[in-house]
């Protein structure tokens, strides 16, 4: 995605702190800023606007601009540039949590705000893949667990050992063009309800 193709949402209660992000944002070569001067019903509004990147500039972050702004990152799927003119440890653990991909403090400066950009959606699309890659980590296990428990379930009715229930379960799904976590969940779901 190149600069001129990106949608910028610009978030500054602030108007002259705004024009110093869009004076930036413009010499980066950033194709649409929006500015939008309030935070009312941001997570709505961004999803409307459908930015690539959401900047925000405050003095001093509250937990419910925190709160707003983890909608917009992991809701809304959106990477976020944040600046504040001030803040505290406990601040920044809070903007990690709500899953900003960048927290700058005290360093709004035009020349610096392309690399900071880019930075917010290096480090999102990072974190993006990772969750990606643990939510099929964690569906892979689901499945492993479940195929264990089919297959105990066929080795103590049909008295099979635990390559045999296997090798079943692995036919079955081939013969039906299933995959074996399918089959599995069928028969834990019968064995289930048959008790």
């Amino acid at each position: 995605m190149t600069e001129s193709s990106l949608t910028v949402a610009v978030i500054d209660p602030s108007q002259a702190r705004a024009a110093i992000l869009e004076e930036g944002l413009r010499a980066a070569g950033i194709g649409r800023i929006v500015v939008l001067p309030d935070t009312a019903d941001l997570q709505e509004r961004v999803s409307a606007l459908k930015p690539d990147v959401v900047v925000i500039h405050l003095e001093s972050p509250s937990r419910d601009i925190l709160e707003q702004m983890s909608g917009v990152s992991r809701h809304a799927g959106r990477p976020v540039a944040m600046f504040v003119d001030r803040s505290d440890t406990t601040m920044m653990e809070a903007a990690v949590d709500a899953g900003i991909s960048a927290y700058v403090v005290d360093g709004l400066r035009p020349e610096r705000i392309k690399s900071i950009i880019d930075i917010a959606i290096l480090r999102f699309n990072a974190f993006a893949r990772l969750q990606r890659e643990l939510s099929e980590a964690r569906g892979e296990l689901a499945d492993r667990k479940l195929i264990e428990r089919a297959k105990g379930i066929l080795m103590n009715l049909k008295g099979l050992s635990e390559e045999e229930a296997y090798r079943q379960l692995r036919r079955k799904a081939m013969n039906e063009k299933r995959k074996i976590a399918d089959i599995a969940r069928a028969i834990v779901t019968t064995a289930d309800l048959l008790g």
